[in-house]
């Protein structure tokens, strides 16, 4: 039954609840830059490049070998995809600018947390106490 108590205790702190939401959001958000990558900003390039699809840009290392009397492939082509590696790169410089500006409005409203004075402490029993003594004294003479 320990192992299950420390895996409940483990599953259910903050931190880790954070860390998923955190997950899943980035998931979603992950999504739609790559559809922002891929269906607006690369063909935009591309018009400006002169019409380069970036996803067909690929280095060819070794022919297709084909069969000489029925024309099927035997043994495929070897390719290197180097369009979908600058698209893939554009996507992950957009996710990390993202995070990169929300970071940086976290940590500004926790520098103004920080920076915001604490109130003072409520004097403990014996303080008040003494004060009282102290009027009292005071007002006696």
């Amino acid at each position: 039954m320990g192992f299950l108590a420390d895996f409940k205790a483990f599953a259910m702190k903050g931190n880790i609840i954070d860390m998923a939401v955190g997950v899943i959001i980035g998931g979603a958000f992950g999504k739609i830059v790559s559809s922002l990558v891929n269906d607006v900003i690369m063909p935009c390039v591309g018009l400006l490049t002169g019409g380069i699809n970036f996803t067909d840009l690929k280095a060819t290392l070794h022919e297709a070998v084909l069969d000489p009397t029925t024309q099927a492939v035997v043994k495929e082509a070897v390719e290197l995809n180097y369009g979908m590696f600058i698209q893939n790169v554009v996507d992950f410089l957009i996710i990390a600018f993202s995070i990169f500006m929300a970071l940086k409005v976290i940590v500004k409203f926790k520098k103004q947390e920080a920076e915001a004075p604490a109130p003072a402490p409520a004097p403990s029993k014996e303080e008040v106490l003494l004060t009282e003594i102290r009027d009292l004294l005071k007002n006696k003479n």
